[in-house]
């Protein structure tokens, strides 16, 4: 009889002592998993991070070099000038998107607006660093590229006039509805005639008539 109890109080220990394992494997499995997904949040945030402080950068020397004299000064002014238009743009296209307006397919002509002057801002800053290394002046791309600078500046204030004519037609309709609330408002707020100082009034107009005829 006792051999068979301590066999099956060494068969508990050994259960027991598996699942402590398993419990303590399951345990390191999270741990690690908790690292890893760690590790690659902070790998993600670091690259983010980079890439901001990279571009940071990169807007910071345009501006200090939009401040010479210059052809390479005047492109880089371009820059600065082209990269304001398409942000100002697109915040007019977001707020009339906020607002439910119809759009139609000006969202995705935005987009190509804007990778187009993303190729732009490269072919300014190509020229822009040339010109700082070298004499020669290109002047037959130079002229290009003021013409492209003019139509793509042209086409960003063009979409923001448009939507600032939806914007100004849509405040006049809710502006011309509470004028006209207000005038209700105003009318249904004033005191309604008294019969009695009705009746009293020509009582008095009846009596000076009288008066005057006598």
């Amino acid at each position: 009889m006792a051999p068979t109890i301590v066999g099956v109080s060494a068969q508990r220990e050994v259960a027991e002592i598996g699942e402590f394992l398993v419990i303590v494997l399951v345990v390191l499995a999270f741990l690690l998993l908790l690292g890893g997904v760690g590790i690659y949040l902070l790998v993600k945030l670091g690259k983010k991070a980079a890439g901001k402080a990279k571009e940071a950068t990169a807007r910071l020397a345009t501006h200090v070099n939009a401040m010479g004299p210059g052809d390479a000064a005047e492109v880089e002014r371009l820059r600065l000038d082209l990269r304001r238009e398409v942000s100002l743009t697109r915040q007019a296209v977001e707020h009339a998107q906020r607002q439910g307006w119809g759009l139609g397919d000006l969202p995705r002509l935005l987009a190509d607006l804007t990778a187009q002057a993303d190729v732009h801002d490269g072919q300014l800053g190509m020229y822009a660093q040339q010109r700082r290394v070298s004499p020669y002046v290109d002047h037959a791309t130079l002229d290009r590229l003021r013409g492209h600078q003019a139509k793509l500046t042209a086409m960003c204030a063009r979409i923001r006039a448009d939507l600032l004519g939806d914007q100004l037609q849509h405040s006049a309709h809710g502006i011309d509805e509470l004028h006209a609330r207000t005038d209700l408002e105003i009318e249904a707020r004033r005191r309604a005639p008294d019969p009695l100082d009705e009746i009293d009034d020509l009582y008095r107009r009846s009596m000076e008539n009288r008066k005057d005829h006598l």
